[in-house]
């Protein structure tokens, strides 16, 4: 298996509040009996979290056959073979021998939409949920907000490096997405505002709004636009990669901007590009049009 990969899962199982969110919203959505599809599944873990509160029987859809490969394994030696099946392919194309009661899915990008979940859930639920059946999570949101970093990441290259300046740098950027794993938690000059809302259940509208409007609400040195997701669970739980917390594995989205002083009162108009399907999870396929206007000063 490509160790790559692996560490990948690994991060992920060690991302405890994001199974934390998980295993609370499969202890409301999975009834005793219930048939679960699990899809994108991975290394099993949520698989083993809907069987944990009860599920009669999973089915985990797996596209990478390396992955489904040591799924198996897992499967083997926990002696799960009447209980979970383990189905390799796209999720979009595999047919199950059963209705099922409740989705789950962790298909989050740093971003949010990177890896489709929102068209590859509704494919799936069209042809395999039960009438009322529960889709876990529910909704995915995206957005948008920018910000001030402190003495980290793009916020290094300003003028002030112990009296000398490293600004020159900024000439070398370009002007595509970054990942970025914030150490200390940066100055939002403008309120967060959502892109792009995508319903999960296919039963409420999804709402794209991909150009928006951010007033600056703080004075501050502009730095970047931070583009993050919000999953919404159920009421009270939901999950997000910003903030970030302790062992969160997923990043923030970064686009860098040449440092500018803002007021309150200037307006950011920004316009988020999507890449060529083909092209969805390349970091820098997501391109961000970016505009400043600012408030006449007297």
């Amino acid at each position: 298996m490509d160790q790559r990969l692996l560490l990948m899962h690994q991060m992920m199982l060690g991302d405890a509040p994001r199974l934390r969110a998980y295993d609370r919203a499969l202890e409301e959505a999975v009834t005793p009996g219930d048939v679960v599809v699990d899809v994108g599944a991975g290394l099993l873990a949520l698989s083993l979290l809907a069987l944990r509160h009860g599920a009669e029987h999973v089915y985990a859809v797996e596209a990478d056959p390396a992955t489904a490969a040591a799924a198996a394994r897992i499967i083997e030696a926990n002696d799960l073979k009447g209980r979970l099946t383990l189905v390799t392919g796209d999720a979009r194309t595999v047919r199950l021998p059963r209705k099922a009661d409740v989705l789950v899915s962790e298909m989050m990008g740093n971003l949010g939409p990177e890896e489709e979940m929102a068209e590859v859930l509704h494919v799936i639920a069209r042809r395999h949920l039960r009438p009322g059946g529960r889709v876990v999570p529910r909704r995915l949101r995206t957005w948008l907000a920018a910000a001030e970093f402190a003495d980290e990441g793009w916020g290094l290259w300003g003028g002030d490096f112990y009296g000398y300046r490293l600004d020159p740098v900024q000439e070398l950027v370009a002007p595509a997405a970054q990942l970025h794993f914030f150490q200390r938690p940066p100055k939002l000059l403008t309120e967060p505002t959502v892109v792009l809302d995508q319903a999960l259940d296919g039963r409420s509208p999804s709402r794209q709004t991909l150009r928006q409007r951010l007033p600056v609400t703080a004075p501050g040195r502009l730095h970047a636009v931070l583009g993050f997701f919000t999953a919404d669970f159920t009421d009270d739980v939901t999950l997000s990669n910003f903030p970030s917390y302790p062992g969160c594995n997923w990043a923030v989205w970064v686009w860098p901007l040449r440092h500018t002083d803002v007021a309150e009162g200037d307006e950011l108009s920004v316009a988020l590009r999507r890449p060529a399907r083909r092209d969805v999870r390349a970091v820098t396929g997501w391109r961000l049009e970016c505009g400043l206007s600012r408030q006449r000063r007297s």
